[in-house]
């Protein structure tokens, strides 16, 4: 338990640190969150397993590492950090998902013989960008809820590692879960 509060003080302070532009602790950052982060990467690619991407959990991580990286607002907190990763995902598996549709409709022209029931067979890309677009949607609105979605939907995080995250009840998080759920259904139907 104590090593548990050690270990977060210390989080703490890289994240304060790499907040003012220390690269070294930035660096640390990196470093100390890569299996966490990598997790996170292959539960992305697990959950979109059936639109036939083709990239590793590594080259997703370090994909969206440089996004974080390149980013010029800070996180205060693991959870706002872990937040913004699993958008940062959501918008490479989408943009790579993009990328196969182009090729998919001739964007790499040459003639080949393939088997098309797999790709008929994996979600579409038509089927995630009303999704993605409903939960910017949301966050222009109620940003809480929107980085909830991303860490529990995208980043596979359970209530009780969000809610460790985040400083507050599990139950609290189950009811704003609800709320962001409704909003997404309602989205998504258009209502």
């Amino acid at each position: 338990m104590e090593q548990a509060a050690t270990d977060e003080n210390g989080l703490a302070s890289r994240f304060a640190a790499a907040e003012r532009g220390d690269g070294v602790a930035a660096a640390e950052l990196f470093t100390t969150l890569y299996g966490e982060l990598h997790r996170l990467a292959k539960r992305q690619l697990n959950a979109n397993a059936a639109a036939g991407l083709t990239i590793s959990a590594t080259t997703l991580l370090h994909e969206s590492y440089l996004a974080v990286c390149g980013r010029s607002a800070v996180f205060p907190d693991r959870g706002r950090f872990f937040a913004y990763a699993a958008r940062a995902m959501r918008g490479l598996i989408i943009d790579f998902m993009r990328e196969r549709r182009a090729l998919k409709r001739g964007g790499a022209f040459h003639l080949t013989s393939l088997d098309t029931a797999a790709g008929d067979a994996a979600p579409q890309l038509q089927e995630f960008v009303p999704l993605s677009e409903a939960i910017d949607a949301l966050a222009a609105i109620e940003p809480e809820l929107a980085e909830l979605v991303d860490l529990k939907f995208f980043g596979g995080f359970s209530f009780i590692e969000i809610a460790q995250m985040r400083n507050t009840s599990d139950r609290t998080l189950q009811r704003d879960w609800r709320r962001a759920r409704l909003f997404l259904d309602r989205a998504l139907r258009g209502d």
